[in-house]
C-alpha cells in the first residue's frame, strides 16, 4: 500500500474547482431533483403515493452560487494561512466582506491576499501594534517602546464580565493571538480558556504556561495537545475585571515587536531635553513624508471642511484653507476636489514647483519666517515631526486663522501621549497610517479652534 501524501492543492486548483462547480450548479440541482423523484418511486408501487415520503426545499441556483462563492473565498483564505498573518482587525474585515464577496478569480485573490504573502512580517507586527495600542496609551508612544526602554506597562486590564465573552474578552483573545504570532506560536486554543476559567473558579490566578491540555473534538474522543508558554498570568476580580501580567520574555517580545514596527524613520523620539538649534531649523523641516489620501480625507473631515457630495444640489460653502509646508500639495489636491479655496506655503523649491504645476496657489518660502495674517477659515497641515519642532509650526499656523477658524494638524502620537505641549481635541489615526510613505510611527490629529 502506498504511503505517499497527496500533493497539496494550490490556490489555482481551488479557483479551478470553484469555476467548474459554478458552471455546474443547474446540473447539480437537476440531479438532485431526479434523485428525489427516484427516492419517492422507491417508496411506492407504480407511483401510487399514500403518504408524503419526504419534503424537498426549493433550490435556487443564485443562492447556491452565493454559498459557493463564500466557500471558495474561505478555502483560499485557509489555504494561504492568512489567519496566522492578518491582524484581528483584518480578520474581522474579511468576515464582513464574506457577507457579500467580490467575484473569485486569480486576480482578485492576488489583490486581496498578495500583500500578506509579500510582507507577512509587516502584517504580523501591525496586528501587534493594533492590539496593544487599544489597551494602554503607553503603547502609542514611539519613545516608550524603543529597545531598552523600561516604561512599558507590565500589566493591562480587561473587563471580562462574568463569562468569557463580550468586547473585553475579544480584546484579550486578540492580544494573546497578536503576541503569539510575533513569537511564532499557535493561536489561542479554547481549552486554554477553559483552564483559565477553572483556575479562577478555584480562586487561583491563571498562568498560561506550556502544558498538555485536552482539546474537545466533535464526534470523536478528546485529544491531548501541547499548548505553548504564553508568558502571561491572568488575575480575575469580583467586579469582572481581569489583570493580565506579562513575564520578562513576553514583555521583551512586545517591546521588540513594537520597536521594529514603529522603526526609527522619523526622529520624533529624541531624548528628553534635547532641542534643535536655530541653525538646523530649516534643514530639519526638509523631512518629507507624503500624506496618504486616507489620512488627508480623515483630516478634512475632522476639520469640517465642506464636501459638495453632502450638499446634493445646494450651494456648498467655500472656505479659504491654508496648507503650511504643503510639499507637492497632497492636501490641496483633496481641497480642490471639494471646491475649496486652498493656499500653500512650501520651502523646498522642487516640491513647490510640483504643487504649482498642478495649478495650486503656492508661495515658495520658509513657513516659519512668513508673517501671519488671520485671513484663513481653516488650516490643515502635516508639519515636520522632528523632535518637538512640530509645536512651533502649529503655534505659528494658529495665528493665520480668522476668529472662529479651525486648525487640524497631523502629528506623531508622542505629541499627545508624551509631550502635551499643544492643547486641543485629539484623535488617533489607525496603526500604520503612513506605511505607504515609508514610516509606521504612530500618528494622530489635533484640532484647535480660534475663539470667535
Amino acid at each position: 500500500m502506498s504511503t505517499a501524501l497527496a500533493p497539496q492543492r494550490t490556490v489555482a486548483d481551488l479557483i479551478e474547482e470553484y469555476e467548474a462547480k459554478h458552471a455546474a450548479i443547474e446540473h447539480a440541482i437537476s440531479s438532485f431533483d431526479d434523485a428525489f423523484t427516484a427516492l419517492g418511486m422507491a417508496a411506492t408501487v407504480q407511483g401510487h403515493f399514500v403518504e408524503p415520503v419526504g419534503s424537498k426545499s426549493y433550490l435556487s441556483a443564485s443562492t447556491l452560487r452565493a454559498n459557493l462563492l463564500k466557500s471558495g473565498w474561505r478555502a483560499v483564505y485557509n489555504r494561504l494561512d492568512i489567519a496566522k498573518i492578518a491582524s484581528a482587525k483584518d480578520k474581522k474585515l474579511f468576515d464582513q466582506t464574506l457577507a457579500s464577496p467580490p467575484p473569485l478569480t486569480m486576480e482578485t485573490a492576488k489583490a486581496t491576499f498578495g500583500d500578506y504573502l509579500i510582507r507577512p512580517r509587516f502584517h504580523i507586527l501591525r496586528g501587534l501594534a493594533e492590539s496593544f495600542t487599544a489597551l494602554d496609551p503607553a503603547y502609542k508612544s514611539h519613545s516608550k517602546v524603543r529597545i531598552g526602554v523600561k516604561g512599558l506597562p507590565k500589566r493591562v486590564i480587561f473587563s471580562f464580565g462574568h463569562y468569557c465573552s463580550g468586547y473585553g474578552f475579544d480584546q484579550f483573545r486578540d492580544m494573546v493571538n497578536a503576541l503569539a504570532a510575533v513569537r511564532g506560536q499557535a493561536a489561542l486554543e479554547w481549552c486554554e480558556i477553559q483552564e483559565m476559567e477553572a483556575d479562577h473558579k478555584a480562586g487561583e490566578d491563571a498562568t498560561f504556561s506550556a502544558r498538555e491540555l485536552m482539546r474537545f473534538k466533535a464526534g470523536r474522543n478528546d485529544e491531548a495537545i501541547l499548548v505553548p508558554d504564553r508568558g502571561i498570568t491572568v488575575r480575575k476580580f469580583a467586579n469582572g475585571n481581569a489583570h493580565v501580567f506579562f513575564d520578562r520574555a513576553s514583555l521583551l517580545a512586545i517591546n521588540r515587536g513594537l520597536a521594529e514596527f514603529y522603526g526609527e524613520v522619523l526622529p520624533d523620539a529624541e531624548p528628553e531635553g534635547v532641542k534643535p538649534s536655530a541653525s538646523t531649523a530649516v534643514s530639519k523641516d526638509l523631512q518629507f513624508y507624503p500624506t496618504p489620501r486616507a489620512v488627508v480625507d480623515a483630516a478634512l473631515e475632522f476639520a469640517h471642511i465642506p464636501n459638495p457630495e453632502h450638499y446634493r444640489g445646494r450651494d456648498c460653502p467655500v472656505l479659504r484653507v491654508l496648507e503650511p509646508s504643503c510639499g507637492d500639495g497632497r492636501i490641496m489636491d483633496a481641497l480642490r476636489e471639494r471646491r475649496q479655496n486652498a493656499f500653500g506655503i512650501e520651502y523646498h523649491p522642487g516640491r513647490a514647483t510640483e504643487a504649482k504645476a498642478k495649478g495650486h496657489a503656492v508661495l515658495t518660502a520658509n513657513f516659519l519666517d512668513h508673517p501671519p495674517t488671520p485671513e484663513f477659515d481653516a488650516v490643515v497641515m502635516n508639519p515636520p515631526f522632528y523632535g518637538r519642532h512640530y509645536a512651533q509650526h502649529v503655534r505659528h499656523a494658529y495665528k493665520f486663522l480668522k476668529p472662529g477658524g479651525t486648525l487640524v494638524s497631523i502629528l506623531p502620537a508622542t505629541a499627545h501621549y508624551d509631550h502635551g505641549e499643544l492643547q486641543g481635541e485629539w484623535r488617533d489615526l489607525p496603526v500604520g497610517s503612513f506605511s505607504e510613505s515609508g514610516t509606521n510611527v504612530p500618528t494622530g490629529m489635533l484640532r484647535m479652534r480660534r475663539a470667535a
